[in-house]
């Protein structure tokens, strides 16, 4: 009994091996850097190429990891059938000591093999001047407003930096991810609805939970609708993943609390909020300035989820297109630590999801990955409670831990039974 004691003592004293790779992953709160970016785990290594020939190929439902220098434009290939609609979003990350100016970004497009445009998309750093992470997408979809990029093929995805000369000459990390839709099994409408609630959101009151963000697309937070709260530091991005269902129509508001030093001045663009659909798609921003008071930045309403809304134009109709997790990413910008200190500072999120899930419109076949434009009980469950990837990483380790150690035990028993056993029969 002593040594079953021992060992269950020693089991819960040593470090789970999950735990501490997760805890080992997860960047710890300050300034964001190239390397505290969280990459997706399975992200594969690729380069771009400087023109068509040799375009590496990149296949749906996977997720990669690259490099784009200041001058470059890179090249990279798809292999698309005629029936899916398939996206693309590149995710560019400069070093926190990168020097921007207003029109730095990137620009992503989607071509076809004779160089007929798809789709051409931008974003930028913005006025604040500060580096962190910004996602742009292309896409090739089978829309009869789309005739130029149809049928199967080859099709090239091309990336390049944008802004003036001046920025810094280092290169910029790229996650890319890879996402096809399948078709529907009966066509529906191709107009986008022309009515819908486009009032100003009320902000969500209620008890306040805490939800720490987290450092990539792939890290992010569950969250539903609620009051969240996170700490956040200069030059930090926390990234926050929202279910959204068909027919629902989220709403988000960030606040910036006070600060109690004797900081002082303005930080433009201090405070930034953007809204990125299932495929990382953006949809709607918001940002605010800081003058060492509270702040508060607000999205625009959008759109219920609705098929047809990919018919509209404007980006924040267009891009509430299909049900599943969508991004709530929150950004505060570098130049705030030089005015009022390092922080951190208390973020509120006030998160509304309004209406009740519906049914789909009925896809012929599955996404790729799976799942990608669904909502399930388990994401609700997540975002109920404000989870992370991490946070589920650890639980299974404490559950191996301890049948681990259970086991353990029991195998000391047994041994000691036996070994009773054969003492007695020696008596």
């Amino acid at each position: 009994m002593a040594a079953a004691a021992a060992v269950l003592c020693t089991a819960a004293a040593a470090p789970w091996p999950a735990a501490a790779a997760a805890a080992a992953e997860t960047p710890g709160p300050g300034v964001l850097t190239a390397s505290s970016y969280a990459f997706a785990e399975d992200a594969q290594p690729v380069d771009g190429a400087k023109g068509t020939t040799g375009a590496e190929l990149l296949e749906a439902g996977r997720t990669y990891r690259s490099s784009l220098p200041r001058d470059a434009e890179l090249y990279y290939r798809l292999h698309l059938d005629a029936a899916s609609n398939a996206y693309v979003s590149v995710t560019a990350i400069p070093r926190a000591d990168a020097t921007l100016s207003i029109t730095d970004g990137i620009r992503v497009s989607v071509q076809d093999a004779d160089n007929h445009s798809c789709s051409n998309e931008r974003a930028r750093f913005g006025a604040a001047k500060s580096p962190h992470p910004i996602t742009a997408w292309g896409a090739r979809t089978t829309s009869p407003a789309a005739p130029l990029c149809q049928g199967a093929g080859t099709y090239y995805v091309v990336v390049e930096r944008t802004g003036t000369a001046d920025s810094s000459p280092g290169a910029w990390d790229l996650e890319i991810t890879t996402t096809t839709e399948p078709r529907l099994k009966q066509a529906g409408a191709t107009s986008p609805p022309t009515v819908w609630n486009s009032a100003s959101p009320t902000p969500v009151s209620g008890a306040v939970e805490h939800s720490q963000g987290g450092a990539g697309f792939s890290r992010a937070a569950s969250v539903g609708q609620g009051v969240w709260s996170a700490d956040i530091t200069p030059g930090q991005t926390l990234f926050y993943k929202i279910p959204v269902g068909w027919g629902q129509q989220p709403s988000a508001t960030a606040e910036l609390g006070s600060v109690n030093g004797d900081g002082h001045g303005y930080a433009i663009d201090a405070l930034a909020l953007t809204l990125y659909n299932p495929v990382r798609a953006a949809v709607e921003d918001a940002d605010v300035g800081y003058d060492g008071k509270q702040k508060s930045a607000s999205l625009a309403a959008v759109p219920p989820v609705d098929y047809s809304n990919r018919y509209a134009i404007p980006d924040r109709v267009n891009g509430m297109r299909f049900a599943g997790s969508y991004y709530l990413v929150v950004h505060l910008a570098a130049g705030v630590a030089q005015k009022f200190g390092d922080g951190p500072f208390r973020l509120t999120l006030r998160i509304g999801i309004d209406g009740a899930a519906q049914d789909g419109p009925g896809y012929e076949g599955k996404s790729v990955p799976g799942n990608v434009f669904e909502v399930t009980a388990q994401d609700r469950q997540a975002a109920a409670e404000g989870a992370t990837p991490d946070t589920h990483a650890t639980m299974k380790a404490v559950a191996a831990g301890g049948i681990g150690a259970g086991t353990a035990v029991l195998a000391v028993l047994a041994v000691w039974t036996v070994a009773a056993r054969r003492k007695a029969r020696t008596w």
